[in-house]
């Protein structure tokens, strides 16, 4: 049973409330105004398509210490071989230590992407050796042994020299942009 103390208690708490409209709703803090028409566009768009063809799936592991290589039908055995000794200029650079799988494979297609778009023919791409991981397996290393052969724009790829980080590291060699390929063309044909 209800108290008349507590009656009149919660009577003067709730005095001077006024009831809400039947259609308001109260959304919090009142502050600056939400701009719906940014959400609504967002909403009525289609997300962009993820055109990153590298999958995570599983791959054939490579040990830590095993040397990465790979050359496409058409690299000459010379060039290859130059790349396999770190005698070509390193143009580009990208680190995947302490990166996901997912993240490094979103990093290698970009950095794809972006090493044809500025011209890049030689880059070196460093994953570690994966000998520190408790059970050892070199997890980027193997993934990254598949993605680069997955890629049409990679002619070759060598793990690096000993003072370009070894079995961590590994040089890429790639294709001509088409720019670049018609400036060699033009510039052999003024001979």
């Amino acid at each position: 049973m209800v108290d008349d103390d507590d009656f009149s208690l919660f009577s003067q708490e709730v005095e001077g409330i006024k009831k809400l409209e039947t259609n308001a709703m109260y959304l919090g803090k009142k502050g600056s105004t939400v701009d719906y028409s940014v959400r609504k566009e967002a909403a009525t768009h289609a997300p962009v398509k993820d055109t990153n063809h590298l999958t995570a799936d599983y791959v054939e592991r490579v040990a830590a210490l095993d040397i990465l290589q790979y050359k496409k039908d058409g690299v000459q055995d010379g060039v290859f071989k130059r790349l396999r000794q770190g005698k070509y200029g390193i143009e580009s650079r990208l680190d995947l230590h302490r990166r996901t799988v997912e993240q490094a494979r979103q990093q290698v297609y970009q950095f794809v992407q972006d090493c044809m778009n500025n011209d890049i023919r030689v880059a070196i791409i460093v994953h570690g050796r994966g000998d520190r991981t408790p059970d050892s397996e070199a997890t980027l290393k193997s993934y990254l042994n598949k993605w680069l052969r997955d890629l049409d724009d990679v002619l070759a790829f060598h793990s690096a020299q000993k003072y370009h980080g070894g079995g961590g590291a590994v040089y890429v060699l790639f294709k001509k942009s088409e720019k670049a390929r018609l400036e060699n063309w033009e510039k052999h044909q003024k001979r």
